[in-house]
């Protein structure tokens, strides 16, 4: 009114003063707030919406709080004071700057949520509860920052806004309002050590592919490695299985064989033992003397050749007189054993065989 009465009289005050005067009034006036932007008359029936607090004062002094729907007040003694939101409200927190535990400005911001828990406190405990809400949050976020170091800063983010909502949880107690989270939006560092730090990453990444590499070298050495063992001793059995069945099949061909000529032997003992079986031996002898001397230097250059190699009989009476001399004990046995007509037989026979080879010299 006094502003307005200043300027009804024109010549009265000068245009500076009055620039002066809107200054001062708007120094003084209370600055906007969402907790009490508008306030409403006291028309004696009032309806309060829901989730607010209207806090009523009767002559200057706090006299009750209407609570939603319908509420009778009298007129110009009790006025509304307050209008408290009892919903979750969502505070930005300015960027600041903060120095961690290793000495590294930051530039951080974050969002506040918070609640009017009791509406007394919030009017009458402090001033401006959100500038009063987001300072704290802002000591409280450069205090756990002074704690933490530039790496635990970005791996605990967690553990810090918990930090920050039980700090301003304490400290905003008194004033009726509950912090229910506080979220940091934005982490801004310095580019050198932004530079210093993605150089750190890309070492670490180099780091973790050679150990990566060198492992599968390793692996890959080891498979080699057993692989070849493996296929040695696959190749061992295999090996000592040929070498077992080679040894079973070389005992049996030898069992055959001397099977063989001992059934031969027995046969040429019966053949010899029979009438004229002395003169087929010597035959037989004559005609392997004869074979032998066919293939004389054929083989290799080298011949070894008796003193008397066209007498012919004289070599068939040698081998005779050896396998005489080699039987001789059997025939002892025999005539032991057998009947003297068997041994009048034998004689008989050795003077033919003798009688052939007069005839044959």
């Amino acid at each position: 009114l006094w502003g307005a009465s200043s300027w009804s009289q024109p010549g009265s005050m000068s245009f500076p003063q009055h620039s002066q005067q809107l200054k001062r009034a708007a120094r003084l006036a209370p600055a906007p707030c969402r907790w009490n932007s508008g306030l409403p008359m006291n028309i004696g029936v009032l309806f309060v919406p829901q989730q607010e607090a209207w806090v009523v004062e009767r002559m200057g002094k706090f006299h009750r709080i209407l609570e939603p729907g319908l509420n009778f007040l009298i007129p110009l003694l009790d006025r509304i004071r307050y209008v408290q939101s009892l919903k979750e409200i969502v505070i930005n927190v300015p960027e600041q700057s903060a120095v961690t535990l290793d000495n590294v400005t930051l530039q951080i911001d974050g969002v506040l949520y918070l609640r009017v828990m009791d509406p007394y406190k919030a009017s009458y405990g402090v001033e401006d509860p959100e500038y009063a809400v987001t300072q704290l949050a802002q000591t409280t976020m450069r205090s756990e920052l002074g704690k933490l170091s530039l790496d635990r800063v970005f791996r605990e983010r967690e553990s810090l806004n918990a930090s920050i909502v039980d700090a301003i949880n304490q400290a905003s107690d008194c004033w009726g309002i509950r912090c229910l989270r506080y979220e940091i939006k934005d982490i801004h560092v310095p580019p050198r050590v932004k530079e210093s730090m993605q150089m750190q990453v890309e070492a670490e990444r180099r780091k973790r592919a050679t150990v990566l590499e060198s492992e599968g070298t390793r692996e890959s050495a080891i498979n080699v490695a057993e692989g070849q063992k493996q296929a040695q001793i696959l190749a061992s059995e295999a090996e000592k299985a040929e070498q077992i069945n080679k040894a079973a099949g070389e005992a049996n061909a030898m069992l055959v064989k001397a099977r063989a000529k001992a059934e031969a032997i027995q046969l040429l003992a019966a053949a010899l033992g029979q009438q004229h079986g002395n003169a087929a031996a010597s035959l037989s002898v004559a005609e392997q003397y004869v074979n032998a001397f066919s293939k004389i230097a054929k083989d290799s250059n080298t011949v070894l050749l008796p003193a008397n190699t066209g007498d012919v009989t004289n070599m068939v009476a040698q081998a005779l007189g050896i396998y005489t001399t080699l039987t001789k004990p059997q025939a002892v046995k025999t005539q032991d054993e057998m009947p003297p007509a068997h041994e009048d037989s034998h004689s008989s026979a050795t003077e033919v065989l003798k009688a052939e080879q007069g005839s044959s010299s």
